[in-house]
């Protein structure tokens, strides 16, 4: 009996050993276990609480009107405004994409005015009978989007009777589109460089246009509650209404200074070939004297009927500035006069703007007058006037493998251009 007892004794103490060990297995186990459902359940619960709210969302977007649409465009999917209080200092006006819909025929091709590099301009007729000019940016590209904001930025700010008037944007979906005042007689550069209306811009007409553009840069640069620089005036972005009224239009790349400010540096440089100083097109410096220099290409081109072009030339050849300048300097400025003139002009006013194109559009920048002392001389016979340096220009390089595609080309970048200095034979 002992042996017997002392035998069953152990076999007793193995079984609870094991007993043991395999609950100290399961507790871990279960809650483990535990802890993935609760994690599971979790994350089960947060993905259907997310998929409401998108779907709430989505419902509350398709019940939006245009204005908190653009709310939502303007003050979260890019900083044109910082805060909702900004926005509503702005007073956009903001259409329904079905009125402009409606208003331009279903953007026909009928209603089309033209197209720039971010999209078409259309004629529209607002249901109050209003004419008005809708620049739609392309759908396909993300370009336009900076330049679109940037307008809407501007939109409460300018406001003078030689700028273009924008009166409202639609931001629906993917269609982006600015509201401009219509124009009747469209932009300047058909009326200067077409022969079949440069006949109808006479003398008076082109020194008034002149005039206009000068004021409305000088409120640019000078009395609007900001400094505003252009950097992207041309002929094409100046528009005349029924009464050839210029008005500068196209902000999408205006740039506001602060009232001490005097410049700034860009690393990427945008505008047009032939109208960018030399400062701006080669190190990215731009400032009030850079909308001054494309103002001086633009007086020249209006006096003569020629673009600025700056394609290649010949040893013999150069851009509009470097024959303006050499005709100067030998005496023979009448002759850059535009022949569809006639004879009917003052030789004296005619020189008089050839001379303050050439001051505007001289190499450095210290040697440009400001708007202000443009605008003067060109109002008053009696402001006395310098003689001009010489200017600046650039001469394309010539490429014979893409020189006749890049002809067609208005937009260019630093590699494209060198500077060249002209001067006086």
């Amino acid at each position: 009996m002992n042996l017997f007892t002392t035998d069953k004794t152990p076999m007793i103490k193995r079984s609870q050993n094991g007993s043991s060990n395999d609950n100290k297995v399961v507790k871990p186990v279960a809650i483990s276990i535990g802890a993935f459902a609760l994690l599971t359940f979790l994350l089960i619960l947060f993905y259907v609480r997310k998929k409401k709210i998108q779907l709430s969302k989505k419902a509350q977007a398709k019940t939006k009107g245009p204005r908190e649409r653009a709310e939502d465009f303007l003050l979260n999917d890019g900083s044109v405004v910082p805060n909702k209080r900004e926005m509503d200092e702005l007073e956009l006006p903001l259409f329904d994409f079905s009125t402009l819909v409606i208003a331009t025929n279903n953007f026909s091709n009928a209603n089309k005015l033209g197209q720039g590099g971010f999209g078409c301009v259309y004629k529209g007729k607002l249901m109050e009978g209003e004419v008005v000019a809708i620049k739609r940016l392309s759908r396909i590209s993300d370009q336009g989007i900076e330049e679109l904001k940037n307008e809407v930025r501007l939109i409460a700010k300018l406001q003078h009777r030689n700028l273009v008037r924008v009166l409202g944007c639609c931001i629906e979906a993917k269609e982006k589109l600015l509201i401009y005042e219509f124009m009747e007689n469209k932009s300047l550069d058909m009326f200067i460089f077409e022969k079949e209306k440069n006949m109808t811009l006479n003398w008076k007409s082109r020194l008034e246009i002149m005039c206009g553009i000068a004021r409305g840069l000088l409120y640019l640069h000078q009395d609007s509650r900001f400094k505003i620089i252009h950097r992207d005036l041309k002929a094409s972005n100046i528009l005349l209404d029924k009464d050839m009224n210029p008005k500068i239009s196209d902000f999408g790349m205006a740039r506001i200074f602060g009232s001490d400010q005097t410049d700034a540096k860009t690393k990427k440089v945008v505008g047009t070939y032939g109208y960018m100083s030399p400062e701006y097109a080669m190190d990215g410096h731009f400032s009030t004297k850079s909308d001054v220099f494309s103002f001086g290409v633009l007086v020249l081109e209006i006096v003569s009927g020629k673009r600025n072009t700056g394609s290649s030339y010949s040893s013999s050849q150069h851009n509009l500035l470097g024959e303006t300048w050499t005709l100067w300097k030998e005496g023979k400025a009448l002759e850059l006069v535009d022949k569809s003139i006639g004879a009917k002009f003052s030789e004296n006013e005619v020189l008089r703007c050839i001379q303050i194109g050439l001051l505007c559009v001289q190499e450095h920048v210290e040697d440009r007058p400001n708007m202000s002392k443009v605008l003067l001389l060109l109002c008053s016979e009696n402001a006395q006037i310098s003689l001009p340096k010489y200017p600046g220009f650039f001469i394309r390089r010539r490429n014979t493998e893409t020189e006749s595609s890049s002809q067609q080309d208005d937009f260019m970048t630093i590699n494209e251009i060198t500077v060249s200095i002209l001067h006086g034979r």
